[in-house]
């Protein structure tokens, strides 16, 4: 029912690691024999997702920790931190990097040499990176099952497959960018458009830092479960015999999993030990049809 799943957002992250690696070496290989600016900031940009994944397996890792009297309540918004760092630290170095050494290459332009060579590099890279993204959306494809995609997208609280897919989406269009930068200044024989590809691959690096950065700060700061999942609950709660109304319901989401609090009015002539033992087999229905809530705290009361 979740749209957040440990396993699938593990593979999705090896998928781009393993394409950005070989990406990146082969790019940093055709950057320093052609001297184009635009395979520069490329190179750079498929390291930093390198980095990126590192920090996101890192932070799924985290999250996974059982919980401790310290942290009641789990590790599981250790995620978000990590995609928050990727976001903000990696994406806006790799941006600006590649911005910088598009506005050197303008005051100090180098004719590319060889440039068939960073032509056929990015071509491969374009391939490598489409395998990426499929890999990413066929593990998005299993956790959101008959959910429409953009709702999904809009919706999920899965931080580490926004991320990737950001990263395979912000590739692809640098990618295609730089393929058709590099053939204009080969074609002009004019090395602006290399330094000029370098800058627009910067500003979507950046464009994409911040929409990145934006979405996981919603979850750092506290976000709900999402919708489907908070009507489930509402549900469950609503269609219990024993219980006159939901006066009120809260959850939170801590990584894969959710706090809910509940206010109900119980039924009238309903002895406290009747009521308590109602209560502990509601929590009990509540964990078993919707396994993604960790934490139930349910309170009787008569008004909100």
């Amino acid at each position: 029912m979740s749209s957040y799943n440990h396993s699938s957002s593990a593979k999705a992250i090896l998928y781009a690691f393993v394409a950005n690696l070989g990406i990146a070496i082969a790019k940093s290989g055709a950057a320093v024999y052609t001297g184009s600016g635009s395979m520069v900031a490329e190179a750079i940009h498929s390291f930093a997702d390198c980095g990126n994944q590192i920090l996101l397996f890192i932070g799924l890792k985290q999250s996974m920790k059982p919980a401790t009297p310290e942290h009641p309540l789990g590790y599981g918004k250790a995620t978000y931190v990590w995609s928050f760092i990727v976001a903000i630290i990696l994406f806006s170095i790799g941006g600006l990097f590649s911005i910088y050494e598009g506005w050197h290459k303008l005051h100090a332009p180098e004719e590319i040499s060889s440039g068939w060579i960073a032509l056929l590099v990015l071509g491969v890279s374009i391939l490598l990176e489409i395998g990426s993204l499929i890999g990413c959306l066929r593990e998005i494809e299993t956790i959101r099952g008959q959910t429409p995609f953009w709702q999904w997208f809009k919706t999920t609280r899965n931080a580490e497959l926004v991320v990737v897919l950001g990263e395979d989406a912000a590739a692809i269009i640098g990618l295609v960018l730089a393929f058709c930068f590099v053939a204009a200044a080969i074609i002009t024989g004019d090395p602006f458009y290399d330094a000029a590809g370098s800058i627009c691959i910067g500003i979507i690096l950046l464009f994409i830092s911040l929409f990145v950065a934006w979405r996981v700060t919603a979850l750092i700061v506290g976000r709900s479960a999402e919708p489907k999942l908070r009507a489930a609950i509402d549900k469950i709660i609503s269609d219990d015999e024993n219980i006159h109304a939901l006066l009120n319901s809260i959850t939170l989401q801590f990584g894969p999993e959710i706090m809910l609090a509940a206010k109900i009015k119980m039924r009238t002539n309903m002895t406290m030990e009747d009521a308590v033992r109602h209560i502990n087999q509601l929590e009990i229905n509540i964990k078993q049809q919707v396994p993604e809530v960790g934490w139930c705290f349910i309170e009787p009361d008569f008004k909100d």
